[in-house]
């Protein structure tokens, strides 16, 4: 079978690799569709590292993928809630079960966390095997292509979900990626009144437009603070950082409004600074979350009562042969692609 195999940093090939089995507890997955993230798009670019994940006892070369949604076509023995011919989309997320974290209920801030796609072999294949445990059924008027992007619409609706946005408020988003637009449907669909979104691309902003936001502004120019403080009457309620930069902190701190609350998103590349004495005088509440925990079925239940609209994120479709050109290379350099779905199997 076909598999995106990651060997080092921009080393991904498409190989024919030995088709996976899968286990007593297991199932074995045709994959349909399954998206390119921006962890998928940091690890091309800078490799996995030599480090082997103490659960899964993998490092690269890998398949990667952690978004994704298939069929079943295989099941384990001691698989019971499940049959073949359903269609299934995975929760990746890999933890241990026993830390403090995970006894918690918080299984997403594992000490050990990781995901399939990134610390065992993942869904850019044409197969894939799986514990029963992960999956989620996909109701019959939910397409698999919305199945690929229920785990990067988790990551949005757990964050807003956390966050103290309400009815009425006002809401920024800083980042109009993927995890941008889709924290705008969920606030959105949450019911803030107001939603600005900066990025400093016009092609995102244009996307950000379509998908509902009431203003969307240029990052980088130069009268941005106070266009916002003067369009929010002060300051924004919550803020949502998609961005992840020095430069959207300093903008961030300066756009919220006496007690708001400030979501962190993004993941940081380096270390940042905050001015603290700022946060005191404005009162503000900093705080942030980690991909996703006991969300999958509520989103998967929103988007098949049409509440979350996912579908406009999705801006390119490809085949898994062309997922170095058409996919990954061309979500680093062409702007104006949000969510770019690969397809391993020829009937797509």
């Amino acid at each position: 079978m076909k598999a995106a195999v990651l060997h080092n940093a921009n080393d991904l090939r498409i190989e024919e690799v030995n088709k996976p089995q899968h286990g007593p507890d297991q199932v074995l997955i045709e994959v349909a569709w399954a998206g390119i993230c921006g962890s998928d798009l940091a690890v091309y670019q800078y490799g996995l590292g030599e480090n082997i994940h103490p659960l899964t006892g993998r490092k690269a070369p890998l398949t990667l993928g952690h978004e994704f949604a298939g069929t079943l076509v295989a099941i384990g023995e001691n698989v019971d809630h499940f049959q073949v011919g359903d269609h299934v989309t995975v929760e990746p997320l890999i933890f241990c079960g026993t830390c403090p974290a995970c006894n918690s209920g918080y299984y997403n801030q594992c000490q050990m966390v990781g995901f399939i796609g990134l610390n065992t072999d993942g869904g850019f294949a044409q197969y894939v095997v799986v514990d029963a445990s992960k999956l989620h059924k996909l109701p019959d008027n939910v397409s698999l292509e919305e199945g690929a992007l229920v785990e990067p619409t988790a990551v949005s609706f757990y964050a807003v979900r956390e966050s103290k946005l309400k009815t009425g408020d006002t809401a920024i988003i800083y980042g109009a990626g993927p995890i941008g637009l889709l924290t705008l449907i969920c606030v959105k669909a949450a019911g803030a009144a107001k939603i600005i979104v900066v990025d400093i691309s016009e092609e995102r902003l244009q996307k950000a437009q379509q998908l509902g936001a009431t203003m969307v502004l240029r990052g980088d120019q130069d009268d941005l603070i106070p266009t916002i403080l003067s369009a929010t009457n002060g300051g924004a309620d919550v803020i949502y950082d998609c961005a992840g930069a020095q430069q959207t902190i300093n903008n961030v701190l300066y756009t919220t409004k006496l007690g708001a609350q400030i979501m962190i998103i993004a993941t940081f590349k380096k270390p940042i600074e905050i001015d603290v004495n700022l946060v005191m005088f404005k009162a503000l509440h900093i705080t942030s979350t980690l991909a996703y925990r006991n969300v999958f079925p509520t989103v998967i239940d929103l988007i098949a009562a049409g509440q979350l609209d996912v579908k406009p994120v999705i801006t390119h479709k490809i085949a898994i042969d062309d997922l170095v050109e058409e996919g990954f290379e061309k979500l680093l350099h062409d702007k104006s692609q949000a969510k770019i779905l690969v397809t391993p199997t020829s009937n797509h």
